[in-house]
């Protein structure tokens, strides 16, 4: 069969995708992109938010009409929270929640013996439901393996899955189920994996990293993980770590130390922390586990512990309750932080969450939170322009992107501290591959253009 996937949403998401390809792959079948004719569709969604679920239907029907002649398989997030409404879409011929993919490709199998009208999928047949599996167990999350050829120049390895948290704004507890995590030997095995393939960055990704190990037996924690197990195996300069989001409480001091000792070609020194606020009391009504002093003093320590360490964030804005003297400690707090990024989301109501009620009680309109919106992201641009300014001159070890700027036609690179650079080169060798530039200027966008300094170091 040729079978085509398309993602929404998180890394996580992306690295299932990728994972179901190659199991694909290794099971017989074609996989390829979604701009060409295939027997099978996998749309792998996303349902943070009702605009996420609104995304995910439109992705449906786009490709329901761009390929009349195939199989519409919807999985993911929204297909674990909302399963019959998904199957009501026009097309789709199987659904299937998160704790189903580890069996998506035998599934996807069993409805090609189906077969279909002339025309395509008989609209009168009924849709295929997988069984739901028990989201409020710890589950073995391991059944999915990186894949080893990424079209990006990263890889994505996830090490955990699910989360024991219940932030009053967020649903994934409910369509990813309870914290778990992979063991170690396999984490170990599939990063040895991804090394062997030349892989040159390795992101370490999950819903909630830093809760990684708790349910293991004997207890790990991720910092443990990291020193212990992963970075002895990593060779500098040709393969290096990478870690996704962390809450602010779970960054321990095992973790800035190996940050410090190892930051730069095998550890990057790049944390995303997301903050969602940086007023105490939308905090506690968002439940979160951190408050604004255990974020001050954490940026500060990287600061003076990781030297251009790169750190970002995430923002909610217009909260339930937020008042403009709550969005102004927030502005004032992610001003003063030496961040380098800020992703900014207004609030979206989402049905199932503790943040319903109160959107009801204490909405903020929606032009106060577009205005809000619209504040913190040039304090964002802000930011990534006088980050990037402060490393002309600098030399970078970077990792090349597979493909080239589409307008532009130059190199577009990443360093370890997460700089975007733009290198004029012809080596088409250089794509995909590590080497060191030199920064050279500061872009519009809030990156960096820079010239090839040694292409000695490939991937």
């Amino acid at each position: 069969m040729r079978i085509a996937f398309t993602t929404l949403g998180c890394r996580l998401n992306q690295f299932e995708s990728d994972a179901l390809g190659r199991m694909a792959r290794e099971s017989g079948h074609q996989v390829v992109p979604c701009s060409e004719p295939a027997d099978v569709v996998v749309v792998n969604t996303c349902a943070i938010t009702h605009e996420a679920d609104a995304d995910s239907r439109q992705r449906v029907r786009q490709l329901q009409r761009r390929q009349p002649g195939a199989r519409v398989v919807v999985t993911g997030c929204y297909a674990s929270a909302s399963p019959d409404e998904v199957a009501r879409l026009p097309g789709v011929a199987l659904v299937a929640g998160n704790a189903e993919k580890h069996a998506l490709i035998e599934q996807i199998e069993r409805l090609a013996g189906r077969e279909p009208s002339a025309a395509g999928e008989d609209a009168s047949a009924p849709v295929v439901h997988v069984r739901p599996g028990d989201l409020g167990r710890h589950q073995r999350v391991a059944a999915l393996r990186p894949e080893l050829a990424p079209e990006r120049s990263r890889a994505y390895l996830k090490i955990q899955d699910g989360c024991d948290y219940r932030c009053s704004f967020c649903i994934v507890p409910s369509v990813r189920g309870r914290s778990a995590s992979v063991p170690v030997a396999t984490v170990r095995a599939q990063l040895a994996e991804l090394i062997a393939a030349d892989v040159p960055e390795v992101v370490l990704t999950g819903v909630h990293l830093g809760t990684y190990g708790r349910d293991l037996e004997p207890r790990v924690r991720l910092e443990g993980l990291i020193t212990e197990h992963l970075l002895p195996l990593l060779r500098p300069g040709v393969t290096r770590l990478r870690l996704g989001s962390l809450d602010p409480h779970e960054v321990s001091p095992a973790l800035v130390d190996a940050l410090a000792e190892h930051g730069g070609r095998r550890l990057c020194r790049h944390l995303h922390l997301p903050v969602q606020s940086g007023d105490d009391g939308v905090l506690r009504r968002m439940r979160r586990a951190h408050t604004v002093r255990d974020l001050q003093a954490l940026t500060a320590t990287l600061a003076r512990r990781v030297p251009g360490v790169a750190l970002g964030t995430d923002v909610i804005v217009g909260f339930p309750g937020e008042t403009d003297e709550d969005f102004d400690r927030t502005y004032a707090l992610l001003e003063s932080l030496p961040l380098m990024y800020l992703h900014v989301f207004p609030f979206s109501p989402r049905r199932g969450t503790a943040a319903w009620s109160q959107h009801a009680e204490q909405p903020v309109t929606p032009q106060r939170r577009a205005a809000r919106s619209r504040a913190l992201r040039e304090l964002s641009r802000r930011s990534a322009r006088d980050f990037a300014a402060a490393h002309v001159g600098a030399e970078l070890d970077v990792v090349f992107h597979r493909r080239r700027h589409r307008r532009s036609g130059a190199m577009v690179a990443l360093t370890d501290n997460y700089l975007r650079v733009a290198v004029e080169s012809d080596d088409d060798r250089l794509l995909g591959a590590l080497a060191r530039v030199r920064i050279e200027e500061v872009d519009g966008d809030g990156g960096a253009r820079g010239r090839l300094v040694d292409a000695s170091i490939r991937a």
